[in-house]
Formats: structure tokens, C-alpha cells, sequence
């Protein structure tokens, strides 16, 4: 009987790359120039050279370089330190809004913004340019995240409502745990951070007001 000839794998094929990704890194990049565009828009209308807004962000001169050339994608909470800095709403920052009186945001254009260790999402809910008063914001936070906060400018409220899981919130040197359904309104002028100690994701939304006073 005639010896069976081994059987051959089919040559290795790279695989695409996921949608997904591309759309990520598509996303990523526009988001870098917008907020390019806009933080040397807001530096030069306030006559801030780099080292002024260094000084009053807390942002390296060097980090704000490499953002105001596009180089780089900041990261959630380096554009926080950014907009307080410049005394701008936070989606100022992620490029000029609309005057119409009907303006619609749609998913695929809402900018995904993530912590430096990427465990954090930020996505912007309302249109640019709505209100230059409020934000609405989805958060998601995986398995274990932390997410701490600088304080946000002078008078800044947030109002935090929990869709999904469990999540600890710390406001200066009390914590609170809130579970799905449940809501809190504090004042985010002061250290704050975020926590999902679950094992589940947890999803809210975060509603933030400024101050005009």
C-alpha cells in the first residue's frame, strides 16, 4: 500500500488589519488635528506663548509642542490641564462648533478620548458648540480602572449618573460607592477620581457644567 503523502499547510496569509483598528487610528488622527488647530487658535487669541501655558496648565512646553504640531494624541487628562489652562469648556478643545439651531452629533463622529493607560473612555455626546455652559460625556471604565482628575476650573460642577455596573467616586477626601441608577452632582473644582472595583465594565454618563461667574 502506497505510503499517504503528507499533508501540506496552505501558505501563511497576513491578516488585515480589523476595521476596528482602522477606524481607531483614523479617528486618532483627525482627533490630533483638531485639537492642534484649536490649542493654537485659543494660545494666540490669549497672546500665551508655550511657556505661559506651560506655566498654567501644568502640560510641559515640550507636550504642548508636539500637540499644537499634531505629533502627538493627548490624552484625556492632559487636554483637562490643557482647557483649564486656556479657561475653555473641555470640547473646545476638540474643534469649533456649529450656530445652527438644530446641530447633530453622530456616533461615528463623537471623538473617543482614553487615559493614559487606555482603561479609561471618554466620548463626547453633545454637539459642539450646543452650549458653551454644559458637556455631556459617556465614560466607560474596564474591570479595575482608576481614573484620577485634576481639579477642573473654578465653579465647574459635574453631575454623574451610573447606566451600567458599580463605581467609586472620590471627591477631595470622601468616596462614595454608587451602583446602577444612581446619580451624585459635586463640585469638580477639587481633586476627584473615578474607580470600578467590579469585574464587570462600567458605563456613565457625566454631565459638566461650567462656571461663567
Amino acid at each position: 500500500m502506497a505510503a499517504r503523502a503528507p499533508k501540506t499547510k496552505p501558505p501563511g496569509r497576513t491578516r488585515p488589519k480589523s476595521s476596528t483598528t482602522q477606524g481607531d487610528e483614523i479617528g486618532a488622527a483627525a482627533l490630533a488635528r483638531r485639537v492642534s488647530d484649536s490649542l493654537r487658535k485659543f494660545r494666540q487669541d490669549r497672546r500665551l506663548s508655550l511657556d505661559d501655558l506651560s506655566a498654567r496648565s501644568g502640560v510641559s512646553r515640550a507636550a504642548l509642542s508636539q500637540i499644537e504640531g499634531g505629533r502627538t494624541n493627548p490624552t484625556l487628562a492632559v487636554l483637562w490641564k490643557i482647557a483649564v489652562g486656556l479657561e475653555v469648556p473641555f470640547h473646545d478643545l476638540l474643534g469649533p462648533g456649529g450656530n445652527q439651531s438644530v446641530l447633530v452629533l453622530r456616533a461615528g463622529d463623537a471623538p473617543t478620548l482614553r487615559s493614559g493607560d487606555g482603561r479609561t473612555e471618554s466620548r463626547l455626546l453633545s454637539p459642539g458648540g450646543a452650549s458653551s455652559e454644559t458637556e455631556i460625556y459617556e465614560l466607560k471604565f474596564v474591570p479595575k480602572a482608576v481614573h484620577k482628575s485634576d481639579p477642573h476650573a473654578r465653579g465647574t460642577t459635574e453631575t454623574l449618573i451610573v447606566l451600567t455596573g458599580a463605581l467609586e467616586l472620590g471627591v477631595g477626601e470622601a468616596t462614595y460607592q454608587l451602583m446602577a441608577g444612581d446619580s451624585v452632582f459635586f463640585r469638580a473644582d477639587v481633586p476627584h477620581f473615578y474607580a470600578n472595583r467590579s469585574s464587570r465594565e462600567t458605563r456613565c454618563l457625566d454631565v459638566i457644567h461650567y462656571s461663567r461667574a
